[in-house]
């Protein structure tokens, strides 16, 4: 099933999509808080994204700019504010597709079912971890952290998504190893020390300080 984040107010609206899309089998996820935004993108893992303009705090193209530090996921505008202006806007800030308001249903699913389709048919789906505000895209191997984009090599990706999935949980050298090369039996403990203790210093360089964290003699953790 995919899901799909919604950042809407009208809850009207959001109500109406949430139930025509479980006929589709789309899984529809509103927002909880409109400062948060992009905690709860990270959390839902959404496949595609459904941004109004008009929004409590920060308007659709801001957040859809804030994604898009992130994230390629596709993006639909969903907008009253549909003169060109708006349209050209939407689609230079990173916006995929745009719907007007007021829309018929059938038609907002068969924009979401055809942009599914062309992104994921020749793609995998991205995945986003977050902690303390920096956000990592796996697939690209970026970390992102106050509007500042840090590049991490191969090995430091896996250990930084090996943390974050099991952030509140010590990891083991052994089971780090594993991920990295598959086996231990090509690779000394002193190599793994040697990667996280660059990976912490380019953290460190970007003001993510006392990231990693250490238990002696098991293993690493994030919480």
């Amino acid at each position: 099933m995919y899901r799909i984040f919604m950042i809407e107010d009208d809850n009207g609206i959001l109500d109406a999509v949430k139930n025509r899309g479980q006929k589709w089998e789309l899984q529809i996820f509103g927002v909880t808080n409109f400062r948060n935004i992009l905690s709860e993108f990270s959390k839902i893992q959404p496949h595609l994204v459904i941004m109004d303009i008009g929004l409590p705090a920060f308007d659709g193209y801001y957040w859809c700019t804030e994604i898009r530090k992130i994230s390629n996921v596709p993006i639909i505008f969903l907008s009253s504010a549909s003169d060109n202006m708006n349209m050209v806007m939407a689609m230079n800030m990173g916006g995929d597709d745009f719907v007007a308001k007021p829309f018929d249903l059938d038609v907002l699913i068969a924009k979401i079912q055809a942009l599914l389709r062309r992104t994921y048919d020749f793609a995998g789906n991205m995945t986003i971890l977050e902690h303390r505000g920096a956000f990592l895209n796996i697939e690209n191997s970026k970390i992102t952290y106050h509007d500042k984009s840090i590049e991490l090599t191969k090995n430091e990706n896996r250990i930084l998504s090996l943390l974050l999935e099991n952030k509140g949980q010590i990891v083991s050298r052994e089971r780090l190893m594993d991920a990295l090369w598959e086996s231990d039996c090509y690779i000394d403990d002193n190599t793994l020390t040697v990667n996280i203790n660059r990976l912490r210093k380019k953290l460190e360089a970007n003001h993510l300080t006392d990231f990693i964290k250490t238990k002696f003699g098991v293993g690493y953790y994030i919480d």
